[in-house]
């Protein structure tokens, strides 16, 4: 038996720049090395037997952030965005001048990590950093014209991302869903 479920062929960033072409086949894609979700085989004689393992939590967390991890991936691949980095970019453009460190901390990033990802970022002209007005000894930030573009595309980007993965879920679960996964982030 197959089963169907949403492509990423069928959910891509709608912008033509960000268009790809679809993946193809059962087992993977030469490029990616990705199984093909649209094309699920399961039968349920031969489905495997995962044991113990399919009544913990964690083990399905994983495997959802996986599946999360991988769509986001494909769909930000032309950008060449992380999903920290896309983080960052929207943090910045929310919030111009915001320091570098106070980024770290509404991420949840170390500084290490931060300064890492926001090098990156200003190496690509995405943004820039100054010193605050405010307070000389903290890096404002702001996103440069290139980035503010790059921003708008990522976020077409994020509505088809979460499109496809809101799709699962009735608007009650979805805000359930919510709500319990910050009790274990916050």
């Amino acid at each position: 038996m197959i089963v169907r479920v949403l492509s990423l062929r069928e959910i891509v960033c709608s912008t033509n720049k960000l268009a790809r072409p679809p993946i193809t086949g059962f087992r993977g894609h030469e490029d990616t090395g990705l199984r093909d979700p649209a094309l699920i085989e399961s039968n349920d004689a031969d489905e495997e037997d995962i044991g113990a393992l399919d009544g913990i939590v964690g083990f399905h967390i994983r495997l959802a952030h996986g599946a999360v991890y991988r769509h986001f991936t494909e769909t930000f691949a032309d950008l060449g965005l992380t999903q920290k980095q896309v983080s960052v970019l929207w943090l910045v453009g929310d919030h111009p001048e915001i320091a570098q460190i106070e980024v770290g901390s509404r991420l949840r990033m170390d500084r290490a990590t931060t300064m890492t990802i926001v090098n990156r970022l200003e190496e690509r002209g995405l943004l820039r950093r100054e010193r605050s007005s405010s307070d000389g000894r903290k890096q404002a930030m702001f996103l440069t014209e290139e980035g503010e573009a790059v921003l708008e595309e990522a976020k077409r980007c994020i509505e088809s991302h979460e499109s496809w993965l809101k799709s699962r879920f009735s608007e009650a679960e979805i805000e359930k869903l919510v709500e319990m996964l910050a009790r274990i982030h916050d």
